[in-house]
Order: C-alpha cells, then structure tokens, then sequence
C-alpha cells in the first residue's frame, strides 16, 4: 500500500492542443477547425506522403489519422489537403505557452511538446479561483484568442494530470483525477501500453510476468520488479499507483534510461547499398550532435532499418555496447556499418532509425594507447557544433550530403523536418 498522505499533492493541469497542426492550417484557411475535413501532409507531390496531422471530423469520418498515406485520402471535394506551415505552428506555439504566463510564472509551466503543456496552478487558486475554473478559463482564452480548441487533465501531479488528460479528458474535454481515483480508473486501464510510459517491449515483459492491468502492476511485488527492470522496476510499481516525484521544469515522467536518437522516412527507396550508407553517416552526425548538445556519451548504438512496402516491408532491429562511451560520429557510423553489414538482406531500404542509449556525462574520456587521436576527434565534434551553431546547420557538411543520396541539405531548409 501507499500513504498518499507522504505524496506530492500538487494541482497541475495538462493542456493538449487538439489535432493542433489541422486545427491551426484550417484557422488560417478561415474554417472551423472541429467542423472541416483537413488533412496536414508532408509533401503534396508524393502520394506515399505521411499525414501528420488530420482534423477531427476527417478523423472520424473517414478514418484518415495521424501516421495515415496521403493515397488512402477519399477523394472528396469537402477535404483540403495542405502541407505544413511549421514556423508558423511554433509561433502559434509560443503565443499560447505567453497566454499560459498570465496565470502563472514561467517556473510553473513545463512545455512538454508544441502542443502539450504542463501547468501548476496551485499558487494561482486564490487569484483566479480552484483549478477547475482555472482550467476552464484557458479553454475559453484558447478558443477565442485562437480560434483553437484545447483538453484539460487534472491531476496531483505530472503523471496523473497527463493520464487523465489522455484517458477521459480527451474525450470529455476537462476532467480531473485525485489519488481517490486511483483504484476506479487507472488500475482498471488494459492493455498496458494504454498507461503512459509503458511501450510495446515493456508491455510484452509485464505480460510474460502475468501482468495485464494497471491494478494487477500495483499489486505486484516491488522486489521482483526492481530486479527485473532496475530503476525502472521502482518507478512502474509507484507510476501504477499514481504517484510520481518529478519537478516541474524538469525532465516529466522519467521512462526509464535517457537516449538520443533520430528516425528518418527516406523520400524515395533507397536500393544502393553506397546510398542507404551515406544516409547512415548523416543520422549518425545528428545523433551525436544531439548528445554532445546535452554533454552526454552513450555505450548503446541501435539501427533499425525499415524495408520498403515494394518488399512487402520487414527490416531488422539491432543493438551493439561498446567499451567505452562515445558521441564521436564516426564510432556511432563504425557500429552502425557492423550491424547494417551483418543483418542487411539486399532489399529496398524506406525508414533508418539510429539511437544512442546507455547514457553517461561526458566530462572526461578514457584515453587509449590504441587510438592517440580520438581526444581531438572528441574535441572536433564540439568545434563542428560550434560552428554550426553561429553560421547555420548547413555551414559545414560532410561531402556524402552532396551526393544524389544525401538529405542533410534538403532537411537544413526546413522545420521540424517539414517545410516552413
């Protein structure tokens, strides 16, 4: 049992913008965004383009969502298919995390993603009222200063406001969960991969324990937990009883070891084996990038290549530790060339994924008798993000990226991997 009594009691709001890329492209089209059929693709000129976003009458209607083909779109006179305006959705972004900064400083908002935020509002009652007024109050700012339309979950905490957020807000617009609740609706939420934070590979592990429900995972004996996951052991038993120790502002709902990584859908097949490996070089560049950035190394590289449908799909998932960590590019492109060599079938390549995990700060390397240079390779990596960071991203690139199979220079022009 847990003494809610010794728990953080807080009172945090979750806001999610919904189907905010559509609901913000259709604002701009001068149309009601719960009342159109929209659709946000990534590029118009291909009918393999992914849907990224879709309004929530296109949703229900005709069952085109988010991850949808723009070739499975009805072709229906009422649906506007337009590609994304990026910038624009982070401006938007950063008008309402402003309108949020009314009711609370900065310091009690947690943006979780461009259209999540978390808010604690519990120094803000006496001025504006209980949280539920609060609450009701940013819909009604959201929908008549944006013409957007926003869900609510209350909560005690983080995990809590965002599990009601996603498991009755979503569907009721403002809801709130106490830890009273607890026992009438998280423990009875199955399939586990519905509860935040449990993926797919977790859920196969809890299931092959005889663990199938939320309530059955806060039954469970915390020892055989801890043992069979580490950390994460002890924070699954405590996020099933709704309780989580994470502080606004910093990194929400631990879920498990850290890791940096970049996924990339391929604008065409990919079937030369010299092209899906400058690719690979690339995505190994951003990836350390992205750990450097942080001043982190990692000892884990994972490669997943996703076969194209011509193939009938397929592709392979595969990871390597090495001795020592790393954020060099080129000892994350030396791994990742051991396990593309020993797993690659010859087929047409469609989706790359690369992933550092494992991961420690960097603030010293181990120096080798072996490898004299690898402390100015370390250095130069850091030199190179420098760089960049003052000149642009496309300052300095590696010479496959003015290849025919290089995408760094077409992805340096856009925003969050779509057109501005």
């Amino acid at each position: 049992m847990v003494d809610y009594s010794l728990m953080p009691n807080q009172q945090v709001l979750c806001v999610d913008m919904k189907s905010f890329y559509a609901s913000c492209s259709a604002v701009m089209m001068g149309l009601d965004p719960l009342e159109c059929y929209l659709a946000v693709v990534g590029n118009q000129d291909r009918q393999g383009s992914v849907v990224l976003a879709a309004s929530p009458r296109l949703k229900k209607e005709f069952g085109i969502k988010t991850g949808s083909r723009m070739f499975e779109i009805p072709k229906d006179p009422r649906i506007h298919i337009v590609e994304p305006k990026m910038a624009t959705y982070l401006r938007i972004s950063t008008e309402i995390t402003r309108l949020f900064h009314r009711y609370v400083p900065k310091e009690a908002i947690h943006v979780y993603s461009v259209d999540e935020s978390f808010i604690k509002v519990d120094g803000a009652t006496n001025i504006w009222g209980d949280v539920r007024t609060i609450a009701e109050k940013i819909k009604s700012d959201m929908v008549r200063e944006f013409q957007l339309t926003c869900t609510i979950g209350i909560g005690p905490n983080m995990l809590m406001s965002k599990l009601c957020l996603d498991l009755d807000a979503k569907k009721n617009g403002i809801a709130e969960w106490t830890y009273e609740d607890v026992p009438t609706k998280l423990w009875k939420v199955s399939p586990l991969r519905e509860m935040w934070g449990i993926g797919r590979q977790v859920e196969k592990t809890l299931n092959s324990m005889g663990i199938f429900s939320v309530g059955q995972l806060a039954r469970y004996d915390l020892e055989k937990l801890e043992k069979k996951f580490g950390i994460m052991g002890n924070q699954l038993y405590y996020h099933a009883w709704g309780v989580d120790f994470s502080e606004m502002g910093g990194a929400p709902i631990i879920e498990g070891q850290i890791s940096f990584g970049k996924s990339q859908i391929l604008m065409r097949d990919y079937k030369e084996e010299h092209e899906i490996k400058s690719v690979i070089l690339e995505m190994c560049e951003e990836v350390a990038r992205r750990a450097r950035n942080r001043r982190k190394a990692g000892r884990t590289v994972n490669l997943s290549i996703t076969y194209s449908k011509d193939e009938f799909g397929g592709g392979f998932h595969r990871s390597r530790t090495i001795a020592e960590p790393t954020n060099i590019t080129m000892e994350l492109y030396r791994v990742c060339l051991e396990l593309f060599d020993e797993n690659y079938q010859g087929k047409t390549v469609r989706q790359i994924a690369i992933s550092l995990g494992n991961i420690v700060d960097d603030q010293q390397m181990q120096l080798s008798l072996f490898e004299l240079n690898r402390w100015k390779k370390h250095e130069l990596g850091y030199t190179v993000d420098r760089i960049r960071k003052r000149f642009g991203s496309g300052a300095l690139l590696r010479a496959v990226s003015y290849t025919e199979a290089g995408t760094t220079r077409h992805r340096a022009k856009l925003v969050g991997g779509h057109k501005r």
